[in-house]
């Protein structure tokens, strides 16, 4: 006997020792008939709409993101005066959440655009800072996401389709701007990466000519990382592949030494570049007309946004969820901020959740169980994706590919979201970092780009 739907039924015959196969069946959208339609609307085009996908996804993972430098973001980015980017989707003040807040006045305290958090909060307030996505500039930041223009940041170039993209250099961990944290100490140590650290980075990956981070990022996945909570194996690569040029470079052996203890002591040091090659390699696939693959996934601890390759720039949104996974001692989920970070772009490119087989050591550290579950994860998330990473292989998963390519029909129709490794501030201002975990992404921002896509399809 076989049944369909519901399991109940199939465990009844069981038990009466009936032989039965059950048929997990689900409807499409769950059943919402409107959203059916629209699903249907595109079936119509799917010949065309998988064409225009294969495109898209080969830009998405053949791309060859190299990393070249480490300059001031006014430099790479040309980044104005007065400008403050964050992550995620465009942002208004009055609906920032308040790490979000107290990360944007301690950036506008350490340019030096004003002395204490009142007077910079009335710059915000009147304007006189202005607020954008990073996205927007060309660049990619955790959590906050905060840059401003004399930050140093990596530059990764596509070689394969000439664009760049930027992100900052990693904090390391405690309490650090990109959680929200604004005490002296944070200021100090950005004060360290802009006038010692970034130079140092900078001449070094200019005496390397170019680091090949897909290469790099393949062989850190078959060695344990899946590049958003784990990035130990990445990390210790680029400072091996680092380890000579700065010595090459380096005038001072203090300043060397130091910026050789922060490298060792980072185990997240990664974490920003992987992001960055993220962007690399995404963006080429915006823009295919047809294509209903994700290029972007971002939270700005107030909502969640992606971005569709046939659909550019345009953002879809709705408010973001809070994770759930472990805390820090003293810390539990009333204490946790709604989900932030740039960082989801890792998950866009085939990384990070949908990787969580090639990192069981991670699944336990969000809270998401082991081996099996973190195998479980991977498979579902394949159900949402066009293909296979041909570069990110997992040997656990009998060298198969990371699934890649988030398509919004299969998300819609399926009712599965990307899941997405993180890091949970404090949603307390000045609380920082107070555990690891997982989030969804929310189906609304997926429906309301579908029926974007059926209106312009036609």
């Amino acid at each position: 006997m076989v049944n369909v739907g519901l399991p109940l039924f199939a465990e009844t015959l069981d038990r009466l020792g009936v032989p039965v196969t059950h048929l997990d069946w689900r409807p499409p959208a769950g059943g919402d008939l409107r959203v059916v339609r629209l699903l249907a609307r595109l079936e119509a085009c799917r010949e065309r709409i998988d064409r225009a996908n294969a495109i898209a996804f080969d830009r998405l993972v053949n791309g060859e993101p190299i990393l070249v430098d480490c300059v001031p973001a006014h430099e790479a980015l040309g980044l104005g005066d007065r400008v403050v980017l964050h992550a995620g989707p465009p942002l208004e003040w009055d609906r920032a959440c308040e790490p979000m807040r107290a990360a944007v006045l301690c950036a506008v305290r350490y340019e030096g655009w004003a002395t204490q958090d009142t007077e910079a909060a009335r710059l915000v307030d009147r304007g006189d800072v202005r607020l954008e996505p990073c996205h927007r500039a060309g660049a990619v930041g955790p959590m906050t996401g905060i840059v401003t223009r004399s930050m140093p940041v990596f530059v990764v170039e596509n070689r394969r389709h000439g664009n760049r993209a930027c992100t900052t250099i990693n904090e390391g961990l405690g309490k650090v701007l990109r959680f929200g944290a604004t005490d002296d100490t944070v200021v100090a140590r950005l004060r360290w990466l802009a006038t010692e650290a970034g130079p140092l980075l900078g001449a070094a990956l200019r005496q390397t000519g170019g680091i090949d981070l897909r290469t790099l990022m393949a062989q850190a996945v078959r060695m344990g990382d899946e590049m958003h909570q784990r990035n130990v194996a990445a990390s210790s690569l680029l400072a091996r592949a680092l380890m000579k040029p700065l010595a090459e470079v380096a005038r001072d052996g203090a300043a060397h030494a130091r910026l050789a203890a922060f490298v060792a002591g980072n185990d997240q040091f990664f974490l920003n570049i992987a992001m960055a090659a993220g962007k690399a390699l995404a963006d080429p696939a915006t823009g295919v007309p047809g294509s209903t693959l994700v290029t972007v996934m971002a939270r700005n601890g107030t909502d969640f946004g992606i971005r569709v390759a046939a659909l550019g720039d345009r953002w879809f949104t709705a408010p973001v969820l809070t994770p759930v996974g472990l805390y820090f001692a003293g810390f539990g989920p009333d204490d946790a901020n709604p989900d932030m970070g740039d960082s989801a772009i890792v998950e866009t490119i085939g990384l990070g959740g949908g990787a969580m087989a090639a990192s069981p050591a991670v699944a336990r550290f969000v809270g998401a169980g082991g081996v099996e579950e973190a195998r479980r994860v991977t498979v579902e998330i394949s159900e949402i994706t066009v293909g296979e990473h041909p570069h990110f292989r997992v040997p656990a998963l009998d060298e198969r590919g990371t699934p890649a390519g988030i398509d919004v029909r299969r998300v819609v129709e399926t009712g599965i979201t990307p899941l997405i490794n993180t890091g949970i501030a404090g949603r307390i201002a000045g609380t920082g970092q107070i555990g690891a975990g997982v989030v969804r992404a929310p189906l609304a921002c997926f429906t309301a780009a579908l029926e974007q896509l059926v209106a312009e399809a036609g």
